[in-house]
């Protein structure tokens, strides 16, 4: 029957047994109640592009702006994603370790994607901004202009200042915003003028989408500066001090859900409503919006998130190697989660591709990996940039195991996707303890959420059902739905857990998914440099 429970398949019905939606078709996503006029809900009906009362569709546009591309596109009451338009993006790497963003080439991207966009969509109620987080620009207010390209979260130019600020008890890594910052301002503006800005790329896309009217942030973006307090509440006036960083340089924090100005470079100036990191708003767009519920988003790396509600219990990294983040903040309350964090992932796959040529694309490992029923004793162990949660090894190195004469491509492809899929669980065991939860299920996007062999042995590494997004992308979907929660378009966060509909639940197959092997070839790629084992951010 097709709402069987059947190990190592699809389900046809992606409903737990006893769930409200439990006669609801899959293929049917469930529309959100949308404010129609007054305290009436109007359900929204796709077939007539309006609601049941005959009236206007309500729709969100978003902006997102990812590492290597900026996306736009139009949310429906109902969760559909249309007119979706992109730019692509890429950063510059002059030097290994550096990595460097065009700001105002991802500024024009950002407003030419959301012009197209709104050209074929016609008006929206909001705008919603998702972004890559902790990367760093600086500007001139009066010209609107970057002061030189901006620093992608990848760079590792300030390695050496974040270890100097360790050896003086402030805690920081090159990854977060806050040495960026300092860096920015010693390289274009050692002056500090008070006519310079610095932000995240959601500052930098709000200043621009608003003419340079907004200059803020919201807290799930401010958190990977480095530079927020523990309580979320306030910028560090220590750090501040020490890195000689302005704070009137930084943007105004404001609520991630919440009308925060007019994007008046858009037609109608519609209000952006909705602001958050990458990570948080696919948590929002895959409806984990209560605590214990958990998504993860597999792409060239991995992260996963669970939401917990209240503040963890540790300030940085947690006893498993995850770290406190703020989900979104709504109406002055706070909502915290734990994020664990996969260093190489999809990136794998490609070193197969562009680099060994094993595979003709990235999508073939999926069809050779299936022609093969097992690695034939082979394992690898994803750590080409090191290992991050639980074990944050960054002298651990990549590592084929088990390898024999019966290991052919097929067998190395299917180890590879085996090997993402067992450090995916161990994302998942980590953030489970520190965050005290156990999620019943783990929510996936990313591009390798497409791949279903890999699919399959995350189920069985993780041994629960995997439950895959609509969007490839879901955050796309959750700075939507943030916007349209600020501007009253939906009721609020709680009623996406209730409306969250997966395009498909994966089972376990009940096997042995071979952790304890996993195990044994982990610690066989551990502390391959130990002078680079010991460092730690």
């Amino acid at each position: 029957m097709p709402s069987e429970r059947r190990r190592g398949a699809h389900r046809a019905d992606p409903c737990h047994p006893g769930s409200r939606r439990a006669e609801r078709s899959h293929r049917d996503p469930i529309p959100l109640l949308v404010r129609c006029s007054g305290s009436r809900a109007c359900v929204p009906d796709p077939r007539i592009g309006g609601s049941l009362s005959g009236e206007v569709l309500i729709s969100v546009l978003v902006v997102d702006v990812g590492t290597t591309s900026v996306r736009a596109a139009v949310l429906r009451p109902d969760g559909r994603l249309e007119h979706v338009t992109r730019r692509a993006t890429p950063p510059s790497i002059p030097f290994p370790g550096l990595v460097e963003i065009d700001a105002d080439a991802l500024a024009a991207a950002a407003l030419d994607a959301a012009g197209e966009c709104l050209a074929a969509a016609g008006p929206v109620s909001a705008v919603g901004i998702a972004t890559q987080r902790a990367s760093a620009v600086a500007w001139d207010a009066p010209s609107g202009r970057a002061l030189g390209p901006g620093l992608a979260w990848q760079d590792l130019r300030t390695a050496g200042t974040c270890l100097e600020l360790q050896s003086e008890g402030l805690r920081l890594s090159p990854n977060e915003s806050a040495s960026k910052f300092a860096r920015l301002l010693d390289d274009h503006d050692p002056g500090r003028r008070p006519t310079t800005r610095l932000g995240t790329v959601d500052s930098w896309i709000a200043w621009h989408l608003s003419r340079g009217e907004l200059h803020v942030t919201d807290r799930s973006n401010a958190g990977l500066t480095g530079l927020l307090d523990d309580d979320a509440g306030t910028w560090r006036p220590d750090l501040l001090d020490r890195l000689r960083i302005p704070e009137e340089l930084l943007a105004r924090l404001v609520e991630s859900t919440g009308v925060a100005g007019e994007a008046s470079a858009l037609p109608g100036s519609p209000p952006i409503a909705g602001i958050a990191g990458d990570q948080q708003a696919s948590l929002v767009g895959q409806g984990a919006t209560r605590p214990g519920l958990a998504k993860a988003t597999f792409g060239t790396g991995a992260m996963l998130d669970i939401c917990v509600g209240g503040r963890p219990g540790f300030t940085a990294r947690g006893p498993q190697g995850c770290y406190p983040v703020v989900a979104w903040t709504a109406a002055g309350a706070v909502t915290w989660g734990v994020e664990a964090i996969m260093l190489a992932a999809g990136s794998a796959v490609d070193w197969l591709v562009e680099d060994l040529g094993l595979l003709a694309s990235a999508a073939e490992s999926e069809q050779l990996a299936a022609s093969a029923p097992d690695t034939g004793g082979a394992a690898f162990v994803p750590a080409l940039l090191g290992l991050g949660t639980p074990q944050w090894d960054f002298g651990a190195r990549g590592a084929f195991l088990g390898v024999s004469r019966g290991v052919g491509r097929a067998q190395l492809a299917r180890a590879v996707l085996e090997g993402i899929a067992h450090s995916g669980a161990d994302l998942l065991e980590a953030a489970e303890v520190d965050s005290g939860s156990t999620p019943a299920t783990l929510r996936v996007d990313g591009g390798m959420s497409a791949n279903s062999v890999f699919v399959q042995c995350l189920a069985d590494a993780c041994a629960r059902p995997i439950e895959l997004s609509r969007e490839l992308e879901a955050t796309t979907q959750g700075a939507g739905y943030l916007a349209g929660v600020g501007v009253g378009l939906w009721g609020g966060l709680e009623e996406l857990a209730d409306a969250w509909s997966p395009r498909a639940v994966v089972e376990p197959s009940g096997g042995d998914p071979g952790r304890d092997r996993w195990r044994a070839a982990l610690e066989r790629a551990k502390q391959w440099y130990p002078e680079l084992t010991a460092v730690r951010f």
